[in-house]
């Protein structure tokens, strides 16, 4: 298997050269210089109204008119239809929910994790309209060692499936926990469940907004209804992206006429205040760059490259944070421990015991450092912390440091050199 010239990915990103340590990319990855030139150039060239006859209109409908095309191939839809773009991933989301209450039922049931807001509120918002029922699919601990080592487990997942089960919104991976949800295992077995349940319409919606800077994804061998993330946590500017499978398109979803705009009968998947078109356009710059990581100009070559690399980053990064004078410290890592493919490079964790040390106050000690972003917090997964036992300060959250495919094993070094004189 290919690996990535770290030298050459981290040319593609002209914020790396300042020497900055960026570790908060769960928050939002640096935009790779491809996708900074696609804007720049169609602001500076092709900055006008779609949809005219004239040269510089046409020029600019057409560049618009390539961006659903790269984001179903990053997605793997079947068609550009299925291809909405948007401000954010939780308008996106609260949008799909809007557009679903007409075809929600009293009594109806939706299971959601605990997870980012974006994927909860919207539905349980949709539930009160409604008078639906939310279920809630919890993480629980995989070590007896560590109860903050939780996990979603696909077995409890299933117990919450029944005969009224109308939606089931989940992530694909935890933005908190830094673990991957089996997505193509999870649907299938809860599909098959809510069939035996006598289910009347079972749809799913994943979230891969911490998914997608880390792992391929893919709607329809996920057989999935909806999925969103963001292009800014995939190296591209503050803009996101929803696949709709045309069914709920047809069946499910009432039109919000005034957020689908079309020009001669055209769709441009685009909403009032959300991207501007040139986003739109320097969407198509991603999935060059991702092809380009790797020789087989793939993005399948391309996400196992960049799954191999993060292992490199995640090890003596947990490596350290588990050893035992940490944990004898009072360290606990919120998620699971193990250095494998079953985790991205999103690593969280709290300091308890009787020389506890608040997350913030970790995260100043880098601060006052300088030269590494980390963050601390609840990073909008509220529910994800409130019900960790036993009972963390949600306020003060965790400290989380979350890796890319950009970042370095030198850089971790660095990181660790800083914990440790944080923890000692």
């Amino acid at each position: 298997m290919a690996s990535l010239d770290i030298d050459e990915v981290r040319a593609c990103f002209p914020s790396l050269e300042s020497g900055y340590i960026y570790a908060d990319n769960a928050g939002g990855s640096q935009t790779a210089q491809g996708v900074i030139d696609r804007i720049v150039d169609y602001l500076t060239n092709t900055n006008v109204q779609l949809g005219a006859d004239y040269f510089v209109s046409v020029l600019s409908t057409k560049r618009v008119d390539e961006g659903p095309f790269a984001i179903a191939e990053l997605l793997n839809a079947a068609s550009i239809d299925e291809i909405v773009f948007g401000p954010s991933s939780t308008m996106m989301l609260e949008n799909i929910a809007r557009a679903l209450e007409n075809d929600v039922q009293p009594g109806d049931e939706f299971i959601i994790t605990y997870e980012h807001e974006a994927n909860n509120g919207p539905w349980k918002r949709l539930a009160e309209r409604r008078n639906a029922v939310v279920k809630y699919w919890q993480p629980t601990p995989v070590s007896a060692e560590n109860p903050y080592s939780v996990a979603y487990k696909v077995e409890e997942l299933l117990q919450l499936v029944s005969s009224r089960t109308r939606l089931a919104a989940i992530t694909a991976c935890s933005n908190i926990l830094g673990s991957l949800v089996p997505v193509e295992e999870a649907v299938k077995a809860l599909r098959q469940c809510a069939k035996e349940q006598g289910a009347r319409k079972v749809e799913v919606c994943v979230d891969c907004v911490a998914h997608a800077p880390h792992r391929k994804m893919d709607v329809r061998q996920w057989d999935v209804d909806y999925c969103v993330f963001s292009l800014y946590k995939v190296y591209g500017a503050h803009n996101a992206a929803v696949y709709v499978r045309p069914a709920a398109m047809q069946t499910s979803l009432t039109s919000l006429a005034h957020n689908f705009l079309k020009v001669d009968d055209k769709p441009y998947k685009l909403q009032p205040g959300g991207p501007g078109y040139e986003l739109v356009y320097g969407a198509t710059a991603i999935v060059p760059y991702l092809k380009s990581l790797t020789p087989e100009d793939d993005l399948v070559a391309s996400f196992n490259a960049i799954a191999d690399h993060e292992q490199n980053l995640l090890a003596p990064l947990l490596r350290f944070l588990t050893d035992a004078r940490q944990v004898d410290r009072g360290v606990r890592i919120v998620g699971t421990s193990e250095i494998n493919l079953s985790r991205v490079p999103t690593v969280s964790f709290v300091v308890v015991g009787q020389n506890a040390i608040k997350s913030k106050d970790i995260v100043e000690a880098f601060d006052k450092k300088g030269g590494i972003g980390i963050r601390y917090g609840d990073f909008y997964a509220y529910s994800l912390i409130d019900n960790l036992r036993p009972k963390l300060d949600v306020n003060d959250g965790v400290v989380r440091i979350s890796l890319v495919h950009y970042n370095t094993v030198e850089e971790v070094e660095k990181i660790v050199d800083v914990l440790r004189e944080v923890l000692a």
